[in-house]
């Protein structure tokens, strides 16, 4: 790869939450330009000088100076691993252009905006969350997110916190946050996958909203197969795919 298609940015801090999700934050070039929700290709060079790509959505708002990542240490991964051993002031490359379409141009219309998320696939909704336009368009938002174990649900202090940001203070009340465990019972939380508890009835329930085709507007990312299963669901209620010729009621980010 050109040196003109990447940046080299450099690592300015590096959280690990558990043994297998870490967070990242790099330096940004000012050149680089993303809508709230989309990703971009961070590189990283081995040992024997080649470089390995992976995508990775901003978590980060588009207003801010830094790029924040969040990502998931898979076992014997050729990416994950190198990137586990970085650490503060080591070099990062990231594409100068950002790709993806999990935005909220996606959707032409709608009252209720509903962000579906298995673990890293949080991070396009928390970087729209920072962001003002969801919070201008939609009378209200639901974040479910849904981890195997709570301590794998991450971004809780961000979240919890964005209603007391001033230039979001005036939307107070909007976001309903409503965190999912599987594994384990979780304080405040509901336990199962998000397919199950759409199939029966208990998301809708703790939303005090019903997922409609005429109010509901769903965007979902995480792992393929949970995907592919809540896209059927939501189909079962006349919910389709929105696509630049036909708008719709769904969205989906798919990187692999």
């Amino acid at each position: 790869m050109s040196d003109e298609k990447f940046t080299r940015q450099r690592l300015l801090d590096v959280q690990t939450l558990t043994p297998s999700l870490f967070t990242l934050r790099t330096t940004r070039d000012q050149g680089f330009r993303f809508r709230a929700g989309q990703f971009a290709r961070l590189g990283v060079a081995k040992a024997d000088g080649s470089v390995v790509w992976r995508a990775y959505s901003m978590v980060s708002s588009p207003h801010d100076e830094f790029l924040d990542f969040f990502s998931i240490v898979v076992p014997g991964g050729e990416f994950t691993s190198e990137l586990a051993r970085l650490k503060a002031g080591d070099e990062l490359l990231i594409d100068r252009q950002a790709f993806g379409y999990l935005t909220l141009d996606r959707f032409a219309d709608g009252r209720d905006l509903w962000m579906l998320a298995t673990g890293t696939g949080v991070a396009p909704f928390v970087s729209i969350l920072q962001d003002f336009e969801a919070w201008e368009r939609f009378e209200r938002i639901f974040l479910v997110y849904s981890a195997r174990h709570g301590q794998e649900l991450a971004y809780r202090e961000l979240i919890a916190g964005l209603e007391q940001r001033e230039y979001l203070a005036e939307f107070a009340g909007k976001l309903r946050f409503i965190p999912c465990v599987s594994r384990e019972d979780y304080p405040n939380a509901l336990r199962g996958r998000i397919t199950s508890l759409i199939e029966n009835g208990a998301l809708e329930a703790a939303a005090g909203t019903p997922l409609t085709p005429e109010h509901s507007r769903v965007m979902i990312c995480g792992n393929p197969e949970m995907i592919d299963d809540t896209r059927k669901l939501l189909k079962g209620r006349d919910m389709q795919l929105s696509l630049s010729r036909r708008p719709g009621q769904v969205a989906v980010e798919t990187y692999w």
